[in-house]
C-alpha cells in the first residue's frame, strides 16, 4: 500500500535521527515525519497554484502545533482540547520562519504554509529542533521553489564546556541555549539566552553549530537527490523593470530629499506628495497597476538607502556608522505604580512598568515541556499609535508575543531566585514611539523599572540592535538602525547583556545568511555599545536596586516549617490560616516542601502573620514574647491565646506589675495583651507572664516584690496544672 515509503537515517549527537517519507500526508506538496530520539514531529507543506493578487510580499504561514497527547497529558482547559497555540509555540514558528523566508524567491506570491505537529515529545531531543529539521526537509523535497536546505541545533554551555543539542539533564546545567540555523555556506539564524556568556565563548558555539549543521544539510541534500520533486513554475510579480527605472528617473532626486531627515514625521510627510505626483503622472502609463506603483516607490527609497550606505557610508540621519542615536534614561513616573522606567533612544520610546505579587501569581503553563509554571513574566505592547497609524487594537499579535519573550529571556538572567526575592514579578513594556529596536528598548526599560522596583536584580542588562548592508562579498555593519535603515538593510541583530555578557539574541535576516565575519563585527559593535548605554544613561538615572520596596507593594516574608507541621497552620477546612489571614490582613501561601510565603501591604502585618505561623508549626521557646488575645477568664488567672490552636495560662500573680485582686479587674475576654512564656511543663503546657512581658517590652517597673500567688495543692486542683482538658 505504500510502496514510496522511504526512510533515512543519520546520527546527530549520538542519537539517531530518522526522516519518514512517503507513508504520511501524500496529498501535501512535501511532508515528512522527523524523528529525534523518541521525539517525533510531521512536517507538511503545501503551496497555493496561482499568486495572491494585491500583496507586495511572500505570503508565507508557519504553525508549530503542540499536541499535548505527545506528552501523555489531557489539557486542562474546559473543553479538554488544546486551543489556541501557547506563547513557546508561537516562538517556535517564529524561530522556523525567520532562517527559512529569505531562502523563497522575493518575486514569489504564492501562498506557502508549513505545519510542524508535535506527536511525541522526548525530554532529551528538542522538538522544535526536530521540527526545524523536518520542516527544512518537507520544502526541500516538495515541489516548491527555495533555496534551501538549512539544518538546526542547539548549543549549550555545560561545565565551561560547548555542548551540542544537550540532553535534558545537560539542559539544566547548562548556562546558555543556542539556537543555530544554517544553510550549506552561512549562518542563517541564531536565537540565544545565555547567563552572561562572554562574546568569544557564544562566537565559538555558534561556529561550532554551524559545523555540525552542515552534516545535516548534506544528508537532506541526500534525501533531495534521491526523491526530490521538480520545482514548479511561478509567476514572476517583481515589478516591470522599465516602470521602476521610468519613476526612479522621474523621482529619484525628490525621494533622496525626502529621506535625508532623522525625524520619521518629516520623512512621512515628504513622502506624501512623491506619492501623489508618482501616481498622478503613472497612472495613466500603467492603468490598474496602483499597487506595482507602490511597489516601486518602495524599492526606489531602498535604492537610496542602500546607495548612500554602501557608496557614500552615509546614514539617513546623518550619524556615524557606529554613533548611537541620542539617549535618555528615567525612573519612578508612576507613584502608584511599583516600579516604572523609560528609555528613549532617538524616536524609539519605551515604558516598562513593574508589578510584584505573590508566588501564587505565577502564569500557570499547559505545553508539551516540563514547564508548569513561571514566575516573572515580560508582556509588550506596540500600539498603533506609535508608528503614526490608526489601527484598532486586536489584542498581542505574535510579532509583540516574540519581542515580549526576548526581552524577557534577556532579563531571565539577572532575575533574583524566589529563594532570595519570593515575588512574582510582570514587566509590561509600552511601546510609545516606534524607529527601530524597540525590543531592545524594552530591556533597557525594564532594567530601570526593575531597579526602580526595588527587585535586586544580579546586573544591570542593556540591549541594542546592529545593521548590516551586503553588496557581493562586500559588507558594512552599523550600530542602532531606525526603521528604513532595518526595512532596507539586510539583517537586525540583536543582542542584550551586562557588564559581563551576553544575555540574549535574536537574529533576523532578509539574506541567505551571515558569514562568520558578520557574526563577529556584529558581536564586537553590540558589546561596545551596551556597554556605552549602561554606564553613559541607564546607572546614571539609577545605579542600583532601590533598598525599599514602594509602600504600594506587597511585603513578603518567608519561613519554612516541618511539613508534618502544615495540617496545624492550616487547621480543619483551612480555618486557622483563614483566621490568620482575616486578622493579619495578609495572604499566605503554604507550599508542600513547607515553605510559606506571607504578603501584605504593610510590613508589621506580615511580621504578625510570621509570628503566629512560627508559634503554631514551632514549640514556643522560654523567654519568648506573644501578643496574645485573652479567650477565659478564672478566678485564678487568664487563658491567653498566642495563636490559633496555642493557648497558655497567666497566673493572676503574673497579669500586672501590681498586685491584683480579680482577674476581671486587669483583663476581659477578647483583649489583646502581651505575655512571656516563662515555663513550658513536661507535657508542653504553657504558663505565661504578662507581669514579665510589660517589664521587658514597656520597661515597667514592679510596685513592690510582694506576691499574691496562693499556695497550690499538691494535686494542683483548680489551677491550671490540674486542667488539662481545657488547654487541649
Amino acid at each position: 500500500m505504500f510502496e514510496n515509503a522511504r526512510t533515512f537515517s543519520m546520527d546527530l549527537c549520538g542519537r539517531p535521527l530518522v526522516i519518514e517519507t512517503g507513508k504520511l500526508g501524500q496529498l501535501a506538496g512535501g511532508s515528512c515525519m522527523a524523528r529525534y530520539g523518541d521525539t517525533a514531529v510531521f512536517c507538511a507543506v503545501t503551496a497555493s497554484a496561482k499568486p495572491r493578487d494585491g500583496i507586495d510580499f511572500f505570503p508565507l504561514s508557519v504553525d508549530f502545533e503542540e499536541k499535548l497527547y505527545s506528552v501523555g497529558r489531557i489539557p486542562g482547559s474546559f473543553m479538554r482540547r488544546e486551543g489556541r497555540p501557547t506563547e513557546k509555540a508561537i516562538l517556535a514558528s517564529r524561530m522556523i520562519d525567520r532562517p527559512m523566508r529569505p531562502l523563497f524567491p522575493k518575486n514569489m506570491r504564492n501562498d506557502v504554509s508549513i505545519v510542524c505537529t508535535v506527536m511525541s515529545v522526548d525530554p532529551d531531543c528538542s522538538p522544535e529542533i526536530t521540527g526545524m529539521i523536518g520542516a527544512s526537509c518537507a520544502i526541500a523535497i516538495s515541489d516548491i521553489p527555495w533555496n534551501g536546505p538549512v539544518g538546526g541545533v542547539i548549543a549549550g554551555y555545560v561545565d565551561d564546556q560547548i555542548v551540542i543539542n544537550p540532553d535534558s539533564e545537560q539542559q539544566k546545567r547548562s548556562r546558555m541555549h543556542v539556537t543555530v540555523v544554517s544553510t550549506d555556506k552561512k549562518v542563517a539564524m541564531i536565537e540565544a539566552g545565555a547567563d552572561r556568556i562572554p562574546d568569544d565563548v557564544m562566537f565559538d558555539a555558534i561556529m561550532k553549530a554551524h559545523e555540525v549543521n552542515q552534516s545535516i544539510v548534506n544528508f537532506i541534500n541526500g534525501i533531495v537527490a534521491e526523491i526530490g520533486k521538480p520545482k514548479f513554475e511561478f509567476e514572476d510579480c517583481e515589478p516591470d523593470h522599465d516602470m521602476f527605472e521610468a519613476i526612479k528617473d522621474f523621482a529619484i532626486e525628490k525621494v533622496r530629499y525626502a529621506m535625508d531627515t532623522d525625524d520619521k514625521r518629516i520623512r512621512d510627510e515628504r513622502l506624501q506628495p512623491i506619492y501623489d505626483e508618482v501616481h498622478a503622472k503613472f497612472d495613466e502609463i500603467y492603468p490598474e497597476q496602483e499597487s506595482v506603483i507602490n511597489e516601486c516607490m518602495y524599492k526606489l527609497q531602498k535604492f537610496v538607502v542602500r546607495s548612500w550606505l554602501i557608496n557614500d557610508k552615509k546614514r539617513v540621519d546623518g550619524r556615524g556608522i557606529d554613533e548611537i542615536r541620542p539617549l535618555a534614561a528615567e525612573v519612578g513616573l508612576l507613584p502608584r505604580a511599583h516600579g516604572s522606567g523609560l528609555f528613549t533612544r532617538g524616536q524609539t520610546q519605551v515604558l516598562t512598568v513593574a508589578t510584584l505579587g505573590q508566588l501564587r501569581d505565577a502564569q500557570l503553563l499547559d505545553g508539551i515541556d516540563d514547564e508548569e509554571e513561571k514566575r516573572y513574566m515580560h508582556h509588550y505592547n506596540m500600539p498603533s499609535y506609535s508608528v503614526g497609524e490608526t489601527k484598532p487594537s486586536r489584542g498581542p499579535g505574535r510579532r509583540e508575543i516574540g519581542h515580549g519573550a526576548l526581552a524577557e529571556r534577556a532579563l531571565l538572567p539577572v532575575i533574583p531566585s524566589a529563594e532570595e526575592f519570593p515575588y512574582s514579578i510582570r514587566l509590561v513594556s509600552e511601546v510609545l514611539s516606534s524607529n527601530g529596536s524597540t525590543s531592545q528598548g524594552s530591556v533597557c526599560g525594564s532594567t530601570l523599572a526593575l531597579m526602580d522596583a526595588g527587585v535586586p536584580i544580579k546586573e544591570p542588562v542593556a540591549g541594542i540592535s546592529c545593521g548590516l548592508i551586503t553588496n557581493g562579498d562586500e559588507f558594512m555593519t552599523m550600530v542602532d538602525i531606525q526603521g528604513v535603515e532595518d526595512f532596507f538593510g539586510d539583517m537586525d541583530f540583536k543582542v542584550a547583556g551586562t557588564h559581563d555578557g551576553i544575555t540574549a539574541i535574536q537574529m533576523d535576516l532578509k539574506i541567505d545568511g551571515l558569514t562568520p565575519a558578520i557574526i563577529k563585527e556584529a558581536l564586537e559593535k553590540t558589546h561596545k555599545a551596551r556597554i556605552q548605554i549602561l554606564d553613559e544613561v541607564m546607572l546614571k538615572a539609577i545605579d542600583k536596586p532601590r533598598d525599599e520596596l514602594s509602600p504600594y507593594a506587597p511585603k513578603m516574608l518567608s519561613t519554612k516549617i516541618d511539613v508534618d507541621k502544615i495540617r496545624d497552620v492550616i487547621g480543619q477546612g483551612g480555618k486557622v490560616i483563614q483566621k490568620i489571614c482575616a486578622d493579619c490582613n495578609c495572604k499566605i501561601d503554604v507550599e508542600e516542601d513547607g515553605n510559606v510565603h506571607i504578603c501584605a501591604i504593610d510590613i508589621e502585618d506580615a511580621r504578625r502573620a510570621l509570628m503566629i505561623v512560627e508559634t503554631i508549626a514551632k514549640d514556643p521557646e522560654i523567654g519568648a514574647v506573644f501578643k496574645g488575645r485573652v479567650t477565659r477568664l478564672m478566678s485564678f488567672g487568664a487563658f491567653v491565646e498566642i495563636a490559633p490552636g496555642k493557648e497558655g495560662l497567666v497566673h493572676i500573680s503574673k497579669l500586672d506589675v501590681k498586685r491584683v485582686e480579680k482577674v476581671e479587674d486587669v483583663v476581659q475576654v477578647g483583649d489583646e495583651v502581651i505575655v512571656k512564656v516563662v515555663e513550658i511543663d513536661d507535657q508542653g503546657r504553657l504558663n505565661l507572664s504578662r507581669r514579665d512581658a510589660l517589664i521587658q517590652v514597656e520597661g515597667l517597673t514592679p510596685e513592690n516584690d510582694i506576691s499574691n500567688e496562693a499556695p497550690r495543692r499538691s494535686n494542683n486542683r483548680g489551677g491550671y496544672r490540674g486542667r488539662r482538658r481545657d488547654h487541649e
